[in-house]
């Protein structure tokens, strides 16, 4: 197949939607596809374009047998609301030019993963002249979480974006996202049934392991064998709910063999550290290499996945699959019913979401119970085995657009 794939965000960048989409594209050109893709220079989550990289020209690079096409954007120093809005939007239109010039290449399927939203109308029209089917993949529900966050405000303001969204959903050929809530809600936004396919994240199982035991990150860090290290890993931004991290840190701060490791960058990072000085079982980690990122998972014994109440089910946090491939327990910040609780249940602990002291009593419980925590990473490990394997979700997502381009029946 000749395949394009527009995603704002793209490796290097090492978390979230970069490090899916450059994944898959690369194991499509490794399968002996031709992938294009059109995209941006690489800024999250830092929030600054990488060093080589330019916000002002395209440029053009050949990554892991992939043809990336980058467009140049606009990255604000402190995202808001409105300065994410001029963020997206500067994106779609300087990436535009360049996905109708693949009119000219035939793709056979023109693919587009929400965020940016922004983008689908010109994926859409890029489709439809180059006589390709076209493919939405919701990663995240930016709309309804910037209402939702109080990113964006104003009823009539919702009413309008949210029609123009509804109409948006019904013209692509296929909607995909990655949990079953948020399939549904896509069929709720006007995605047809028939044209809906599941297409979770994935992990590299063999990459993540329980026995990788992330002996060289402890004795980097200085802890002892019997420490007991708390781990968030990911990026610190603002859907997260980061706050309930530092006051958890302070809670416990008596318990003498518990450790707190912070890692990751983002917009958040900041005030989490205002709210961590002069908390002495709190380490701080900037994002860590791709080949390591098995051993810094395997470091933890709990890993803790804190989430906003109003953020439940318009995202399934991509940080979620290399913890549970690590075999370690989750401590989750979730309402019942959710996909992540339903997910994490049996993992680890599902306590409510901005609630310090019940997060806070959960990892301590944990913290005590070697048996408990083996046998809740037993769980974990088993059902990123079952469900989560990288290799078999891409297949059968290959075999999905094999079908979609007319290569198959």
């Amino acid at each position: 197949m000749r395949v394009v794939l527009y995603s704002l965000n793209y490796p290097p960048e090492l978390t979230g939607i970069g490090k899916y989409s450059g994944e898959m594209a690369a194991w499509l050109a490794n399968a002996g596809h031709k992938v294009r893709v059109v995209t941006a220079p690489p800024y999250y989550p830092d929030w600054k374009v990488g060093e080589g990289y330019s916000v002002t020209l395209y440029r053009r690079e050949l990554l892991a047998g992939v043809d990336v096409h980058r467009c140049p954007l606009w990255v604000p120093d402190r995202p808001s609301g409105l300065k994410r809005l001029i963020h997206l939007g500067s994106f779609a239109l300087s990436s535009l030019p360049v996905m109708l010039r693949q009119v000219f290449w035939r793709p056979d399927v023109v693919w587009v993963v929400a965020p940016a939203f922004f983008c689908a109308p010109g994926a859409w029209l890029t489709a439809r002249l180059s006589g390709a089917p076209v493919w939405l993949h919701v990663q995240d529900y930016e709309v309804d979480a910037a209402f939702d966050l109080g990113l964006l405000k104003g009823e009539r303001i919702k009413r309008f974006v949210l029609a123009v969204e509804r109409f948006i959903f019904k013209r692509f050929d296929v909607v995909s996202t990655i949990s079953g809530r948020m399939l549904d809600r896509a069929l709720s936004k006007g995605g047809r049934a028939d044209r809906a396919v599941m297409f979770p994240n994935w992990v590299d199982i063999s990459s993540i392991h329980p026995r990788l035991a992330g002996g060289s990150y402890r004795a980097e860090l200085g802890f002892a064998a019997d420490d007991v290290v708390a781990l968030y890993s990911g990026n610190m931004g603002n859907k997260q709910g980061l706050e309930i991290l530092a006051d958890a840190a302070r809670l416990l701060v008596s318990s003498p063999k518990l450790r707190f490791v912070f890692c990751g960058n983002g917009a958040g990072r900041a005030d989490l550290e205002v709210r961590c000085a002069g908390l002495p079982n709190v380490t701080f980690l900037d994002l860590q290499p791709l080949e390591r990122l098995g051993d810094l998972l395997t470091c933890a014994d709990i890993h803790l996945l804190p989430q906003r109440a109003d953020a439940a089910d318009l995202v399934m946090p991509s940080k979620l699959t290399g913890m549970l491939a690590s075999g370690r327990p989750v401590v989750v910040t979730a309402h019942p019913g959710t996909e992540v609780a339903r997910v994490v249940e049996g993992c680890g602990r599902v306590v409510p979401p901005e609630q310090a002291d019940v997060f806070a009593d959960a990892i301590a419980v944990l913290a005590g119970d070697a048996e408990q925590r083996a046998c809740f990473g037993n769980a974990a490990r088993r059902y990123a085995e079952e469900n989560l394997d990288k290799d078999a979700v891409l297949r059968r997502f290959e075999a999905e657009l094999l079908k979609l381009s007319g290569k198959v029946h």
